[in-house]
């Protein structure tokens, strides 16, 4: 196995190569290719006997090993030289030969055939690159390092849990009046530790300055706001029936009604002393542009300390609970039953508004409560009593104790 001037296989010339450069290791022999002159080879001064021919394009592998063969020349074949053997002189100043260089044995040259025999492929992984891609690959390589070594570690305080998060979140919303040190302090009597600059962090930004909603300002007003309306009720001899309604918004309940057949104003205002006796009278008092509430309606209405406030011309919306309690009279109990008389009329009414609507009737506007709360039972109190509302109509379900 060595190396002649005269090889231009193509084949031989990368399996030389290649297998010098695993052998040894010394990337710097590629460096050595620049030693090359573009337009031929030049006589060297360690293989004096050498004359390359000009670069011929058979292939680039060629000169490579040529190159090769400049680097060791104790590995070249020639008359005067045997492989393995290094050279008998070498020029003083030589850098590439003051350097003490690899010797080759019958063993090595063994083992690389038997690896030639072994790996047919190992040329596919085997690359000759420039000095300049060299340094490209140094520098991607110092780059990914400094990367990975300035990586994000853990560090500072812990996070926060996403359940305090939205919490923050959340008290912020409903407390538009609030800021960081109010919720800050909050948190800190639910037992939740975290900093006043956390609560800032999170909170929810503001585009306007605070302001409470339409429903929160009516909420607050609502107790002092009642509503009046008549419901019109045909018997069965086809005269009709006046019901007055007297209905508190805060908890939807129909604090007073009453029956007659021929409504006045000082029936009505009358009606209206009744529903709210001593100092429970609201201020607000809606009620809608009928002639029946005339002035003897207005006086004693004032005379109570309620201020009356007159809905536009066809509005009923402007009075719409008054307005939706009516229509739930109709539905659950007059549209049912034919009415024989005024009595007949008022002792139906009072067995749904006093037994049922006020007391048992859940509003989806109360979350489902009644207007007079309702306690929630236990489910292990006693079994379930089931008991009829005008005749089997309704039913009142509640627990009763074994």
């Amino acid at each position: 196995m060595c190396f002649s001037s005269k090889c231009t296989s193509k084949r031989q010339a990368d399996l030389y190569l290649s297998f010098l450069v695993c052998l040894f290791k010394i990337p710097s022999a590629l460096s050595e290719l620049s030693l090359i002159d573009s337009g031929g080879y030049t006589n060297s001064p360690e293989n004096p006997t050498f004359h390359a021919p000009e670069i011929n394009p058979l292939h680039e592998a060629s000169v490579n090993v040529v190159s090769f063969a400049n680097r060791f020349p104790y590995l070249t074949h020639s008359p005067s030289t045997a492989v393995g053997k290094p050279p008998a002189a070498a020029p003083v100043g030589n850098r590439a030969t003051n350097q003490q260089e690899p010797r080759l044995r019958s063993s090595d040259r063994a083992l690389i055939l038997f690896l030639t025999r072994l790996l047919k492929s190992w040329k596919d992984a085997l690359i000759i690159v420039k000095p300049g891609t060299v340094i490209k690959w140094h520098r991607q390589g110092f780059k990914l390092f400094w990367q990975w070594k300035s990586r994000p570690r853990k560090k500072g305080r812990n996070r926060i849990n996403p359940e305090v998060r939205k919490l923050i979140r959340d008290m912020s919303r409903a407390n538009p009046l609030w800021g960081a040190p109010r919720i800050h302090g909050e948190l800190m009597r639910l037992g939740i530790e975290v900093s006043e600059a956390t609560v800032s962090r999170y909170m929810v930004k503001q585009r306007k300055p605070p302001s409470q909603t339409w429903r929160i300002f009516l909420n607050n007003h609502v107790k002092d706001i009642a509503s009046i309306d008549f419901l019109v009720v045909p018997m069965v001899n086809f005269k009709l029936l006046y019901v007055l309604v007297v209905l508190s918004h805060e908890r939807r309940k129909i604090v007073h009604f009453n029956v007659t057949d021929s409504p006045t104003a000082v029936w009505t205002g009358q009606q209206i002393i009744e529903a709210f006796p001593y100092d429970t009278a609201p201020k607000y008092l809606i009620r809608d542009n009928d002639k029946i509430y005339g002035f003897d309606f207005k006086e004693k209405v004032r005379a109570c300390g309620i201020t009356p406030i007159r809905t536009a011309y066809r509005s009923p919306w402007q009075n719409a609970y008054c307005e939706r309690v009516i229509g739930t009279l109709r539905r659950d109990c007059i549209d049912h039953i034919i009415v024989f008389s005024r009595r007949h009329l008022m002792r139906v009414l009072r067995e749904y508004v006093d037994t049922y609507y006020n007391s048992e009737r859940t509003h989806l506007s109360l979350d489902k409560d009644s207007p007079e709360p309702r306690p929630i039972q236990d489910s292990k109190s006693g079994s379930i009593v089931e008991m009829p509302v005008l005749g089997g109509l309704h039913h009142r379900y509640f627990r009763k104790a074994a």
